[in-house]
């Protein structure tokens, strides 16, 4: 019955006849736990894995291979690195089995520099890695991006046998394969993982989902959308990752009709009751200036959690909507069904900055710490800055300034150097410039903004002066860009 429930989708039920066992007066074997620890890894229940872990050491079978596997695998799954590797540690022998439990460990920990070197280990000590090693392995290259040892990985599954494009039609390994498409495209290489791609005998939802995304986050939005409707026309279902991986890709477009068109699809298929599709949505339709839109697709999500909340509010705020923005946020506080986190009063903060609210600013970043109890970062005081400089009350700006427990970034002088630009401050502007003229990393911006203000002043000499200052820095100015929809 442990067995079986452990299996099961109610895993839970495992653990209750197990305590049912102890209670009868069974002594569990090497057989029972690890059916135990398995269902303690799919509940993330490190609280009663941990119980086990006390129980197995009482009965000695911490020396047996399977069980000390199971509780690293146990640990691992619940996030308990450290444990894990105590666990490892003390593993009497270390098979291909143990590496791999360790190297996915630090995988789906986000560990992977950590899974890397586990395998410069486990190669040390004579142990010949596995395809399930390997595959993690990729994964490990691809979320560092770090290409080199990707690529040395993939001459060493050469070496092994295990290069899937050099075996039969029939042992085609199609998980290998698309760990190495993805693992590229991940790293920015979509040429190489195209090509992989392209020379698959057979592909499932993974392989096309890797190369969509891999051409969403690499900015390719038009060679995206292309594949996900090659996907659809060879009849393969789209899942949540492909949604994901689209809407983004529409949103790089910049193009509205293909946004509602995807929405709409998502709409059929019953994904628009997924909180991370809607915020999604959310996010597209607010960055390409549909705040109608972007309400609604809000509107239509039936649990609304803290980051819906707080991305609507963003993408609002963030795209001339900041009187839309705070309504939903009064709403928030009303319904006090989430609580704002750092990331919603960075919109609220936001919102009030651009259609000149400084009272209700100063209130909501008041509010921050003295009802949630959330300490105010660099991002938060520039907000205010830029807040206070923008209604030119630059005394009490430069006071924050002054006053602030962080230290000030170019994120902070930009929104002085702005202020001063709507009210033409240059006794302020000379200041600033003074203060972050060497040891600042500065970015284009700043410079543009100098230069502009002492244009408008017509200080040519001082215009000239900072152009060449960017020159002998070699800081490019960013060029401006800008899309049309055409509508056919």
């Amino acid at each position: 019955m442990i067995r079986g429930y452990s299996n099961s989708p109610n895993p839970d039920k495992a653990l209750i006849f197990y305590q049912e066992m102890l209670r009868k007066g069974y002594s569990p074997d090497y057989f029972t736990f690890p059916y135990v620890l398995k269902a303690c890894s799919g509940l993330r229940d490190i609280q009663f894995g941990s119980c086990v872990h006390g129980f197995v050491v009482k009965t000695g079978f911490e020396v047996n291979m399977y069980v000390s596997t199971c509780l690293l695998h146990m640990y691992m799954c619940c996030g308990e690195v450290n444990y894990g590797l105590r666990v490892f540690e003390d593993i009497p022998q270390w098979n291909v089995v143990a590496w791999g439990s360790l190297i996915s460990g630090f995988v789906n920990n986000n560990r992977f520099s950590d899974a890397i070197e586990a395998f410069r280990e486990m190669q040390s000590n004579g142990v010949k890695a596995n395809e399930t090693i390997m595959v993690d392995l990729l994964v490990a290259c691809g979320r560092c991006k770090d290409i080199v040892t990707g690529k040395w990985f993939h001459g060493f599954l050469q070496g092994l046998g295990f290069d899937p494009y050099f075996q039969s039609k029939v042992g085609f390994n199609v998980i290998l394969a698309t760990s190495l498409i993805d693992m590229y495209a991940k790293c920015g290489d979509l040429r190489t993982a195209r090509y992989l791609f392209d020379g698959m005998p057979e592909r499932t939802l993974v392989s096309w989902n890797s190369i969509i995304t891999g051409y969403s986050q690499n900015g390719d939005a038009e060679e995206a959308l292309c594949m996900f409707l090659d996907m659809l026309d060879l009849g393969i279902a789209p899942d949540k990752v492909t949604f994901l991986s689209v809407i983004r890709a529409s949103m790089i477009q910049g193009c509205s009709q293909l946004g509602q068109s995807i929405h709409a699809y998502v709409s059929k298929t019953g994904f628009v009751k997924d909180a991370a599709i809607v915020c999604a949505l959310v996010n597209m339709y607010a960055k390409t200036g549909d705040a109608e839109s972007a309400k609604k697709a809000f509107e239509d999500l039936e649990k609304k959690d803290t980051i819906a909340w707080t991305v609507v509010i963003i993408g609002l705020a963030s795209h001339g909507h900041g009187n839309e923005a705070l309504s939903i946020f009064q709403r928030m506080q009303e319904k006090g069904n989430a609580t704002p986190d750092g990331i919603t009063y960075l919109g609220v903060l936001y919102a009030c900055s651009h259609i000149g609210l400084v009272e209700e600013g100063q209130r909501y970043f008041a509010e921050m710490r003295d009802l949630h109890g959330l300490e105010p970062t660099v991002e938060h005081y520039g907000c205010m800055v830029d807040i206070l400089s923008r209604a030119g009350r630059f005394e009490e700006a430069e006071r924050l300034v002054k006053t602030m427990p962080v230290k000030p970034n170019v994120n902070i002088w930009g929104a002085l150097l702005n202020g001063c630009d709507i009210h033409e401050n240059l006794e302020l502007t000379d200041r600033i410039r003074s203060m972050v003229a060497e040891p600042e990393e500065l970015g284009s911006g700043i410079y543009v903004l100098l230069s502009n203000i002492y244009a408008k002043a017509g200080r040519w000499a001082d215009v000239k002066l900072i152009r060449e200052s960017m020159k002998s820095k070699r800081v490019d100015k960013v060029l401006g860009h800008s899309s049309v929809e055409t509508m056919f």
